[in-house]
């Protein structure tokens, strides 16, 4: 009896990670703000260091100057004096013993005085520098508060819509004028989507109609009883690939309509959205001796519920449809800080991580699939990933170790 060959290894996964690394330590991001800081700061500490410098220069210099001291004891005579800032001066000392015990204390003081300069300038220089420092960042945040400005409002744009605009008042400066192409690019961008609305809302009409007319056509031909077999068979392959053609329409507008961001927000449970999916496809699955299983952890996401059902939904049909008799489809949600996470595993062939990055795109099969598929028209994952973006989420996919991918959606809550 002829064994089974064992099913190939799934090839390597890719080592490199496309995604931006995170920081570590987000705040030691070396911002403008950050950067004018320390420019202005050093070259206040530059400054105070050479001014430090020349003073205690012309204070030793001042100090040096009359370097004789101020009397000297005759020879011959006898010290009859003490002090306590020059204790090595003793009573009953000679002239010439306490001449040099005199030029020892001075040169002493001397170097006294320009120690107690040279720290209290030090200490003097570190209070004004962190004064500097402090000046210098509050300064350098009030002149990039208009990039903050700016920054805010793009934020504001990306997030909701684009109505917003930043509006920049002040001095005709760089920064206003920089304000206002921005303001400008918004306005033509706002421009462009809503005429990329309106053809949508035409296309719609227009694609959908004659179609309509064709299937509904083609389905009174069919239920005709004394149409011939011929005939029955054409119209058959005819209403297909109307059919076809419908579902290709109906992808195109709702991957149209998904590249935007989604405004109109409501509370929409995850795991629920995926249970619906996977009723739909459950009859599919059964005819094909696909088991569909997997636990959905209850998660709230805020979203557009019939676009979200779409993701579960396109995801779980390729899960399905590109597997083998006896495999599985594995779909589960989970709650993690910060997002929900949807994940959609299968077995079935090996997908080759070079690949990977193509099954994105629209009309883009893998190798084995590229011409005569009859199992979609290649915008499942497009629409997949607009929708995900839509929503401020993320989709990825890695195969599966002997075969069938893993496809993990991320949005935020």
């Amino acid at each position: 009896m002829a064994q089974t060959p064992a099913p190939p290894a799934a090839p390597p996964k890719p080592t490199w990670d496309p995604r931006e690394p995170s920081r570590p330590f987000p705040w030691l991001r070396p911002t403008i703000r950050i950067r004018l800081t320390l420019l202005y700061g050093g070259m206040f500490l530059i400054a105070g260091i050479l001014l430090l410098s020349i003073i205690y220069l012309l204070a030793a210099q001042a100090l040096n100057v009359g370097n004789e001291p101020l009397f000297k004891l005759l020879p011959g005579s006898k010290v009859a004096l003490t002090s306590n800032t020059c204790p090595g001066l003793k009573e009953g000392m000679s002239a010439d013993q306490a001449n040099v015990v005199l030029d020892s204390c001075m040169d002493h003081q001397k170097e006294l005085a320009l120690d107690d300069l040279l720290r209290r300038s030090l200490l003097a220089l570190l209070g004004l520098s962190v004064v500097a420092f402090a000046f210098g960042y509050a300064m350098a945040g009030r002149v990039l508060s208009p990039l903050g400005r700016i920054t805010r409002t793009a934020r504001q744009v990306a997030a909701t819509d684009l109505s917003r605009r930043i509006e920049l008042d002040g001095p005709d400066d760089e920064l206003k004028e920089l304000a206002d192409t921005f303001d400008e690019m918004l306005d033509r961008l706002a421009r462009a989507f809503d005429a990329q609305r309106r053809f949508v809302a035409n296309a719609s009409h227009e694609l959908r109609t004659p179609l309509a007319i064709n299937r509904t056509l083609l389905e009174v031909q069919l239920s005709d009883p004394e149409a011939s077999p011929e005939l029955a068979q054409l119209g058959k392959t005819l209403l297909a690939t109307n059919e076809r053609s419908e579902q290709l329409v109906e992808g195109l507008l709702l991957l149209a309509r998904s590249d935007n961001e989604i405004v109109d927000r409501k509370p929409v449970d995850l795991a629920e959205v995926a249970s619906r999916a996977v009723e739909q496809i459950r009859g599919e699955a059964e005819a094909q001796e696909v088991a569909v299983r997997g636990v959905r952890e209850p998660v709230v996401v805020r979203g557009n519920g019939v676009l979200l059902e779409r993701i579960a939904l396109n995801l779980v049909q390729n899960a399905v449809r590109y597997n083998h008799s006896g495999g599985w489809v594995e779909v589960t949600t989970e709650a993690l800080p910060g997002q929900a996470l949807l994940v959609v595993s299968n077995t079935g062939p090996v997908v080759p991580a070079y690949e990977l990055d193509n099954i994105f795109e629209p009309f883009r099969r893998l190798r084995s699939e590229r011409t005569g598929s009859d199992k979609g028209v290649g915008l499942g994952l497009s629409i997949v990933r607009s929708v995900a973006r839509a929503h401020g989420g993320a989709i990825t996919a890695e195969p599966r170790e002997g075969g069938g991918l893993v496809m993990r959606v991320t949005l935020p809550v």
